[in-house]
């Protein structure tokens, strides 16, 4: 007989044979990426000027000095991809104490002569005289730098540990920034921003006090601190922007490719982790691939936000991968450079 009316099958009140049922962990993360998806739906709607036309956000890309062959290997794959995004500059940092200064140095060497990047040299006044700053400095402008990241820097215990000025050193990130003018008029100098205060200052206030005395010795561009709530970064910038200050205060955006360690990273230097972000991360400790989907997601999510309230430029901190990265650059309408893709 045919399969209809009465003669229908009933329906078996058990699973289909064959087909496992999900667990709640797996429900969990099915749920977790259909919300993703969504997020991403609604977040990537690009942001557009008065005319209609769509505007290309500026960005920047931070690198740390590759301590192994490997890690030279990767640093540069990663260059290499994130290069034809045409960044406005890439920085390379400097280790606790000067611990990586000659690789900084050889890392800005190579990134001169062999791209056509502006790189940008961090450097920090702990542990050493003046003579020794000035002198590092000298020698970044002989190759080529025209462009200082100027911070005071951690003390060589890292973060938390007890700081003290090298006797004859400079006292304060300021105090750099004025030796560098000083010296070297034609560099830029660009200096760090904290949306949540240092770690080490009494309140807010105080923190942009001392962010006022080193626009006052010259610096042109302030960095964030990473953060996560934009409110916090708007709050800041209204802050700011009352107390006289109107250079640029570039957002500091770092996608987490292991939220484990970046929040134990993170949240050293001040920043605060909401509990909807590690809520994000639960349970994926051992699904790298999930994590990425949401670590782009969330990074983009926030660049995205912050673009329709204006802001339009951001630095990443890269870990030095450029998977994420460019993943977002390219949702945020950022093509590679036809140009430097040729060359």
């Amino acid at each position: 007989m045919g399969y209809a009316g009465g003669n229908a099958v009933p329906r078996m009140a058990g699973p289909t044979p064959g087909v496992s049922r999900p667990t709640a962990v797996t429900r969990a993360r099915r749920d977790r990426c259909s919300g993703v998806f969504r997020a991403m739906t609604d977040a990537f709607a690009p942001a557009h000027d008065g005319l209609g036309a769509r505007k290309r956000p500026t960005i920047s890309f931070e690198f740390f000095p590759p301590k192994t062959e490997e890690m030279e290997r990767n640093l540069w794959g990663t260059i290499t991809r994130l290069a034809p995004l045409d960044p406005s500059f890439v920085s390379v940092t400097y280790g606790a104490g000067g611990s990586t200064r000659e690789r900084t140095h050889s890392t800005i060497a190579r990134i001169l002569s062999d791209t056509r990047l502006r790189p940008a040299a961090h450097l920090t006044c702990v542990g050493a005289p003046r003579g020794e700053i000035d002198e590092i400095v000298s020698r970044y402008r002989d190759i080529g730098v025209r462009h200082i990241v100027a911070l005071r820097g951690d003390p060589p215990g890292g973060i938390g540990t007890a700081y003290s000025t090298h006797p004859e050193g400079y006292r304060t990130s300021a105090d750099l920034v004025a030796g560098i003018k000083r010296r070297h008029g034609d560099i830029e100098i660009s200096v760090s921003a904290y949306p949540e205060k240092h770690p080490e200052s009494p309140d807010i206030d105080t923190d942009i006090d001392v962010l006022k005395a080193k626009v006052d010795a010259g610096a042109t561009r302030a960095i964030t601190q990473v953060f996560f709530d934009n409110n916090l970064y708007l709050r800041y910038l209204d802050r700011v922007r009352a107390r006289g200050i109107d250079i640029p205060i570039v957002p500091g955006i770092m996608p987490m490719h292991n939220f484990k360690q970046a929040r134990a990273f993170v949240t050293k230097a001040g920043t605060t982790v909401p509990a909807w972000l590690a809520e994000k991360f639960e349970g994926l400790d051992e699904d790298p691939e999930t994590r990425k989907l949401i670590a782009a997601t969330v990074a983009a999510g926030q660049v995205q936000k912050l673009a329709k309230r204006g802001v339009d430029t951001f630095h990443f901190y890269t870990m030095n991968r450029a998977d994420l990265v460019f993943a977002i650059c390219h949702l945020l309408g950022i093509r590679p450079d036809a140009a430097q893709k040729a060359a």
